[in-house]
C-alpha cells in the first residue's frame, strides 16, 4: 500500500465545466456548491462568467458519468456525484470500450482495462453502479441513457480529434430534456480556461498557467458511498471474457514494469519522490540515469490524476530544483500539448506545422538522404545506427522510451525516410502502436516539435532538416554515455529472447 497521504475533503472546492457550449468556472464551498447545482439562479449569481443555460437544470432518475478510468481525484465524477447528491439520485458510471482506437494494440488495451476492472471493484465498494458497453461512444450512448432513464450526463475532456467527435455526436444524439455537462479533469489548469486560443510554445501560456495555478491546485474532495442505491443493478462485467475478445493486434503485449490501476500509479508515484525525484533537475537528459518520474502510462489512461501528482511532489521540501523543472513538464508543458491539439485540428500532420516550418521542409523535400529505410525496418529496429536501435529495441519490449531519446529517434526518422509528411507519419504510427502512453497530446507534440519545429524556432539551416533543430549521435556521445546505453538495451532484448523461449517450452 502506499503510505502517501490520503486527499482530504477541502472546505473551498474549484471546478471547471462546460455546460453544453457555454464554459464557466464556479469557486464554491461544498455546502453552496450543492445549493448551486439545484438552483440554476444560485450557479448564475456565483459564477465568475455570463452563462446561457440551454435546458433547465432539472435532474430526474438517475445520473450518468460517462469515461471515467478512475474514482480517486477524478473532478468530472466528483462534480456528478455532487450533482446526485442534490438531486438525491442514484449514480451510475459507465465506460463505452471502441472496438479499434487509432493504431493502440493489445498492450494499451489490456493497461486500461486492467485499470477499469479496479474501477469496477471501487464502484461496487461504493454503491455506484459500473457499466461496460462495446461500440462507438456517439453510436450507443443515446439509446442506453433512453433505456435507463438517466436524468443527466456528465463527461471527461480529451482534446483529440476522435473524443471530441464523440461528444459531438452524444449532444446531437441525446434526449433534449437531458442535460450534457463537460469537466476537464484531465489537466489542473482547464484546457479552455489556460488559453482560448493557439499558443506559440512555452513562453506564452506559462505565465497563464502559473497565474491560475494557484486557484486550481485545491485539495480534491473524496468521492463518497453514495448513500441513493439504484433500482436495478448494471450487467456484471466478465474481464477475461472481454480482454479475450479484444479485436485488435495482440503480437504488441503487455509489458511486466507498469502495474495497470490507480494503486500501481501511486505506488510509481512514491517510489519517484522517495527514490528519483531529487536527481530529476540535474539528470532527467541523460538515459543511463533513473531520474524520471516513469508515470505517464497512468497520467495518460487517467488511472492518475495530475493535480494529485503536483501536490505530492510538491510536499517534497529538499529538491525544489527538481520540484520546479518537473512541474514545468507536467503542468505547463503537458497543458501546452494539450492546448496544441485542441485549437489545432491539424495537431497530427505537416498542415498542423508553423508556415516557416513548412517551407523549410518543403524547400528541402528533395534533398539526397544517406540512408531509407521502411517502416517496418524502423519498427524491426534495422538501421546502422545502434543507439538508434538500441532506443527502438526499448520501445517495442517496455512500452516506453527517455524522454531525450524519443526526440533523437523522431529526428533520425526524418532524416532516413522519403519525405517529411512520411517521417511524421511513421513516428506517430510506431509511438501510437507500442509506448503505453501512445495517442495521447503528448506523443503527437513531441512528434511535431520533432520533425515539424513546434514550439520551437528556426536554427541554422542544413540539407534534410533545412532550419528545424538538428540532432545527431556525435552531440549524444557528449551528453550521455552512448555504449552504457546501448549495451543496457541489449540485455533487455536478451532477457526477452530468454523469457520468450521459455514461454515457448512450457506451452
Amino acid at each position: 500500500m502506499s503510505t502517501l497521504s490520503s486527499p482530504s475533503v477541502c472546505g473551498e472546492c474549484m471546478l471547471h465545466i462546460k455546460l453544453f457550449s457555454t464554459s464557466l468556472y464556479i469557486i464554491y464551498s461544498r455546502r453552496a456548491l450543492l445549493r448551486a447545482i439545484s438552483d440554476p439562479n444560485t450557479l448564475l449569481h456565483y459564477s465568475k462568467v455570463q452563462v446561457y443555460f440551454k435546458y433547465t437544470l432539472c435532474i430526474e432518475n438517475h445520473l450518468l458519468c460517462i469515461g471515467v478510468v478512475c474514482v480517486a481525484d477524478n473532478w468530472a465524477l466528483i462534480y456528478a456525484q455532487q450533482l446526485a447528491l442534490a438531486e438525491k439520485l442514484p449514480l451510475h458510471i459507465c465506460f463505452c470500450l471502441a472496438p479499434r482506437y487509432l493504431d493502440a494494440t493489445y498492450r494499451q488495451y489490456a493497461f486500461m482495462l486492467k485499470g477499469l476492472r479496479e474501477v469496477a471493484k471501487e464502484c461496487n465498494r461504493l454503491d455506484i453502479q459500473f457499466h461496460l458497453l462495446s461500440g462507438e461512444l456517439g453510436q450507443n450512448l443515446a439509446s442506453f441513457v433512453e433505456k435507463w432513464k438517466f436524468g443527466a450526463v456528465v463527461t471527461d475532456f480529451n482534446p483529440l480529434r476522435i473524443p471530441l467527435q464523440w461528444i459531438e455526436t452524444v449532444k446531437k444524439h441525446l434526449p433534449a430534456d437531458v442535460p450534457f455537462i463537460q469537466v476537464d479533469a484531465h489537466n489542473v489548469v482547464p484546457c479552455w480556461e489556460a488559453s482560448e486560443k493557439l499558443e506559440y510554445g512555452a513562453r506564452t501560456i506559462r505565465g497563464k498557467i502559473t497565474k491560475l495555478l494557484p486557484e486550481f491546485l485545491s485539495e480534491i474532495p473524496l468521492v463518497d458511498t453514495h448513500p441513493h442505491s439504484a433500482s436495478r443493478a448494471a450487467e456484471p462485467v466478465d474481464w477475461e471474457e472481454v480482454l479475450s475478445s479484444l479485436e485488435v493486434d495482440r503480437s504488441v503485449g503487455e509489458v511486466d514494469w507498469a502495474q495497470p490501476g490507480s494503486c500501481g500509479g501511486m505506488a510509481m508515484l512514491e517510489s519517484f519522490i522517495e527514490q528519483r525525484l531529487r536527481l530529476f533537475a540535474t539528470h532527467r537528459n541523460n538515459p543511463n540515469w533513473d531520474a524520471l518520474s516513469h508515470l505517464s502510462p497512468w497520467i495518460h489512461t487517467g488511472q492518475l490524476s495530475a493535480q494529485r501528482v503536483v501536490k505530492q511532489v510538491k510536499r517534497e521540501k529538499n529538491a525544489s530544483e527538481s520540484v520546479a523543472s518537473f512541474i514545468e513538464e507536467l503542468v505547463v508543458r503537458r497543458e501546452l500539448a494539450d492546448n496544441f491539439c485542441f485549437y489545432n485540428h491539424n495537431y497530427d500532420n505537416i498542415s498542423g506545422a508553423y508556415d516557416w516550418a513548412k517551407k523549410t521542409l518543403q524547400d528541402h523535400a528533395k534533398d539526397r538522404r544517406q540512408y531509407l529505410y521502411t517502416k517496418e525496418q524502423l519498427e524491426n529496429a534495422k538501421t546502422h545506427d545502434q543507439l538508434w536501435n538500441a532506443a527502438q529495441r526499448q520501445l517495442v519490449l517496455e512500452g516506453k522510451m527517455h524522454g531525450f531519446l524519443r526526440m533523437y529517434w523522431a529526428k533520425k526518422i526524418l532524416e532516413w525516410t522519403a519525405s517529411p509528411e512520411e517521417a511524421l507519419s511513421i513516428a506517430i504510427y510506431l509511438n501510437d502502436r507500442l509506448s503505453l502512453d501512445g495517442c495521447d497530446p503528448n506523443g503527437y507534440v513531441g512528434c511535431m516539435w520533432s520533425v515539424c519545429g513546434i514550439h520551437d524556432q528556426g536554427w541554422a539551416e542544413r540539407p534534410i532538416f533545412g532550419k528545424i533543430r538538428f540532432m545527431n549521435y556525435a552531440g549524444c556521445k557528449r551528453k550521455f554515455d552512448v555504449a552504457q546505453f546501448e549495451r543496457k538495451c541489449a540485455a533487455i532484448k536478451e532477457n526477452s529472447n530468454k523469457d520468450t523461449k521459455k514461454s515457448s517450452f512450457n506451452n
